[in-house]
């Protein structure tokens, strides 16, 4: 019986829910976590084992609950006694990673989409990165060859190459479109769970547990610092992957930020683009762009360090291809940066413009909503602990 029914909590399912995890991830999960539940020697390695205990039915809300609660350190597999080539085969990191891929699509909206990108990642995303970069590339120097290829410079520099309400038009589609649906997969997601609203000491525990990333220590990861890291192939351990994964997340936060403070000067000041460099959004956009360039760049490197045995290689490409894309954002961002006062501006916007579009066009649908689910899943673990007390 899981904690939500002992706590006499009712758990609600989403009964029109049709896309499902894959059956044989959550057996395999299931078929893991009683062996785990039993044995219990990881009991304090992160935050996947006292929830393991809370739920000890591991149906399927409770698989992909436990799936995206799990970081994929994997200090629990090197630690295992009954990790292969024992007969119990015991490897909780794959067993989470293929249901946690699995989640991904299985809460998406809308359902079909789902499909297409957890099968195709690389290829679609790259694909309709350079579509969308070459077409927009194409329109301009169509419409307007000489303004496309002109040097242009000072306020409303970029406008001159494409319309704001045009240039703003296309990413407020978007983002509503990939807001709406993110929102759906979360909605999905928290109801086939069947996590509970703990209050805000939860909310603001999940917090620091992302601020800090310190599920991604390994072992003793309850602690704010957490332990020795992730394992590498070579079986040492790193905390190399918290840094880029940390690299990453605040520098999409910085540039998040840019735009964000570039919106208020263009709407509440009437102060048009491109700005100075020393400028707030200039200082804040460059800042988190090289930061998430060094970030991404990191984590490819570590995801090819990542110790064969823990490592899942069937998410379709999708991995990569999400990296990859983030780093395209912030790379052509910086070029444009460098480029914008020349006859290249129009290209090099036209580029990161494409790029941009893309990443919010397959944010529903890539490694984005692990961030998402994570946090939820975080969420209901410090509302299940402060319960189950």
């Amino acid at each position: 019986m899981s904690l939500i029914n002992n706590l006499d909590h009712p758990v609600s399912h989403d009964v029109d829910l049709r896309a499902m995890l894959d059956p044989s991830a959550t057996a395999e999960v299931s078929r893991i976590m009683q062996i785990c539940n039993a044995c219990r020697y990881c009991e304090g390695f992160c935050a996947v084992f006292p929830a393991m205990e809370r739920r000890r039915l591991f149906a399927e809300g409770d698989v992909s609950y436990l799936a995206n609660l799990c970081h994929n350190c994997g200090a629990c597999y090197h630690a295992c006694q009954y990790a292969p080539p024992h007969e119990f085969a015991v490897n909780v990191p794959v067993a989470m990673a293929a249901a946690r891929a699995s989640s991904y699509a299985a809460y998406a909206w809308p359902g079909p989409l789902a499909g297409l990108f957890h099968r195709n990642g690389m290829i679609v995303s790259v694909v309709m990165a350079i579509g969308l970069a070459v077409t927009v590339g194409l329109m301009l120097a169509m419409i307007a060859p000489e303004l496309f290829w002109g040097v242009h410079i000072g306020a409303g520099a970029f406008y001159k190459v494409m319309p704001h309400k045009i240039m703003a038009a296309i990413p407020i589609g978007i983002t509503a479109f990939a807001m709406a649906a993110m929102v759906m997969g979360w909605r999905r997601y928290w109801r086939h769970t069947g996590a509970v609203w703990g209050g805000w000491r939860s909310l603001f525990d999940a917090i620091s547990a992302v601020v800090a990333l310190r599920h991604l220590g390994g072992e003793t990861a309850a602690g704010w610092r957490g332990g020795a890291g992730c394992h590498t192939s070579d079986d040492r351990s790193s905390n190399a992957r918290r840094i880029y994964h940390q690299l990453t997340m605040y520098g999409f936060l910085l540039c998040f930020a840019s735009t964000s403070v570039g919106t208020l000067y263009h709407y509440a000041f009437g102060w048009e683009a491109p700005y100075g460099l020393l400028s707030l959004p200039v200082i804040l956009g460059t800042v988190g762009g090289v930061i998430l360039c060094v970030g991404t760049a990191g984590l490819f490197i570590e995801k090819r360090r990542m110790h064969p045995a823990v490592s899942y290689n069937n998410a379709g490409g999708m991995d990569y291809a999400f990296i990859a894309i983030l780093f395209l954002v912030s790379f052509t961002g910086l070029v444009l940066l460098a480029l914008r006062s020349t006859s290249f501006m129009g290209l090099t916007l036209a580029i990161h413009l494409g790029f941009v579009y893309s990443f919010f066009l397959i944010m529903p649908y890539s490694k984005f909503v692990h961030g998402l689910y994570r946090f939820a899943a975080l969420i209901a673990s410090g509302s299940e602990t402060r319960r189950s007390r």
